[in-house]
């Protein structure tokens, strides 16, 4: 078993502070259209990055297992947060590009399967009612 645990203490407005021991600590705020000031991060945007970045690890992780050697790896993710009858505003879904540069032909169709087991596998993903969709881009690089 495996145990995460932060602190965080309000400021002032719609603002505050996520503190881990170990760590810088982070701003936080509601977002604009809630009533936030902007410039900072917001638990929508650590929601997603949360998934995004958990699918990008893991296929990571998966990619050292197998020994396929990549020479870039990026993603980025938008979440849709919608009102949903009966439910009220949620995220409906968070769609992830992940793009990935390999060194060969060859690598191409690796990598896609391993981009199938990182979205398949993903904890945090797992760990949500949202679903995460992944849609990769793979290329050969010079």
């Amino acid at each position: 078993m495996h145990e995460y645990e932060t602190s965080m203490v309000w400021s002032e407005g719609r603002k505050g502070r996520v503190e881990v021991p170990g760590l810088p600590p982070l701003d936080f705020a509601s977002p604009p259209e809630f009533g936030g000031p902007g410039g900072t991060w917001t638990p929508e945007h650590v929601f997603v990055t949360a998934a995004t970045s958990c699918i990008l690890l893991t296929f990571v992780a998966i990619a050292e297992f197998s020994k396929l050697a990549f020479r870039s790896l990026s993603a980025s993710a938008r979440g849709k947060l919608e009102k949903v009858e009966g439910e009220g505003l949620r995220f409906t879904s968070i769609d992830v590009e992940l793009r990935v540069e390999v060194g060969s032909e060859a690598d191409i169709a690796r990598a896609e399967r391993l981009v199938q087991k990182a979205e398949a596998s993903c904890l945090v993903s797992k760990s949500l009612k949202t679903p995460v969709r992944v849609k990769a881009e793979i290329r050969v690089g010079g």
